[in-house]
Order: structure tokens, then C-alpha cells, then sequence
């Protein structure tokens, strides 16, 4: 479903197959749990693997997101499929969400 690895930097949260009503609420527990217990101000979500995402998914995402601006983190998504671009971007998140190509395009802004 997940994994979580941690750089000096910063800490990545790797999501994999599809983020859906099925497992939202986990993948977000997961995050929160990331975003409370870790020491980096950084997280960055890599969505490389991940195939579908539906609006659960992105209100994961969202209060993820939302916590994280609380906490004075930053919080990014990178490697975004074209499909899931199209998504976020017809939701408008894509003004939310930090979007980066890679995971070395996100090191460059350290």
C-alpha cells in the first residue's frame, strides 16, 4: 500500500495502486501518523505507482495536506501520472497541491 522512507531532508511517502474509498482512511491515518511523529519538516508523496485515484483519494490528500500546513510542514506530490494531473487539475487542487515532476526535482528545491 505504502512505504515510508526517510532522507535526511525529508521523508517520502510512497503510495501504490489505486487510492480509493476502499482505503482513503487508511492511507491518510498512515500520513497523519508521518506528518505528527516525524521530526522533518518535508514530506513529499510519490504517486509514481499509483494507478487511479478517486475523490476520496484527493480528500486524503487534501487533509493531509491541510494538517501539514497546521504543523508548519511542507507538503508536496511528485511523479503524478497525466491521468491523475488531469483529475487534480479539473478539481482546481493543482492551486493546493506542490506538484513536482520527480523525486529529484523536489531535492532541487532543498
Amino acid at each position: 500500500m505504502q512505504t515510508i522512507l526517510e532522507s535526511q531532508k525529508f521523508t517520502i511517502v510512497k503510495l501504490q495502486n489505486s487510492i480509493t474509498a476502499a482505503n482513503a482512511y487508511q492511507i491518510e491515518r498512515k500520513i497523519t501518523t508521518v506528518l505528527r511523529e516525524n521530526s522533518h519538516l518535508n514530506i513529499l508523496v510519490d504517486l509514481r505507482q499509483v494507478e487511479f485515484m478517486d475523490s476520496s483519494g484527493l480528500m486524503a490528500l487534501m487533509s493531509s495536506c491541510k494538517l501539514a500546513q497546521s504543523l508548519q510542514k511542507r507538503f508536496s506530490l511528485c511523479s503524478v501520472s497525466n491521468s491523475l494531473k488531469i483529475i487534480i487539475e479539473l478539481t482546481q487542487l493543482d492551486n493546493v497541491f506542490e506538484i513536482f515532476e520527480s523525486e529529484a526535482k523536489y531535492r532541487e528545491t532543498l
